[in-house]
């Protein structure tokens, strides 16, 4: 994912815990009221935190894109970024240009050029993270400890980030 220089220090620090994650699970809400995710691959963060996926025109879930959640997880890392937001569908010839990649070429088998191609442009407006990424053996540990003191110790960080498109801050704690 290519990820531009963030507007605030909030976004980009978002932006250095998805960075190297190459798959996100967007979660919409169906019809009949149900959640539905799927995955997806980032392929940019904008200076104002948007999120830019390829998509296909012609699947159900450009219609249900009013609110949306992204989630990133990195279980190795100890990494987990849940985003909330809106996203919307984008036609930008130019921009779905400047993005393409041989690798969406099996889904758009006629490349940029391909009918029914379009761009996904995610807005986050709260994020809520978990960073444990000590490594496994001090996770481990710090999960031993706490079962046994009855405590969270030293779990890693939490934060709670609401605002983003405004760049708002809701301070967070530690897990």
């Amino acid at each position: 994912m290519k990820t531009e220089t963030q507007a605030s220090a909030d976004l980009s620090h978002i932006a250095q815990m998805i960075e190297g994650i190459h798959i996100a699970m967007l979660t919409t809400v169906e019809l009949d009221g149900a959640l539905a995710s799927r995955p997806m691959a980032p392929l940019e963060m904008d200076a104002t935190g948007a999120l830019w996926f390829f998509t296909d025109l012609r699947s159900s879930k450009v219609d249900r894109l009013q609110v949306a959640n992204l989630t990133f997880t990195d279980t190795a890392g100890g990494t987990y970024v849940s985003l909330s937001g809106r996203a919307e569908i984008d036609t930008d010839r130019a921009r779905i240009e400047r993005l393409w990649t041989p690798m969406a070429k099996p889904w758009f088998p006629d490349g940029p050029a391909s009918p029914s191609l379009a761009l996904l442009k995610f807005v986050p407006n709260v994020a809520d993270y978990w960073d444990a990424s000590n490594s496994r053996m001090v996770r481990a540990f710090s999960m031993i400890a706490s079962a046994i003191t009855g405590k969270p110790i030293a779990m890693g960080e939490h934060g709670t980030l609401s605002g983003l498109s405004a760049g708002a801050v809701v301070p967070g704690g530690t897990l």
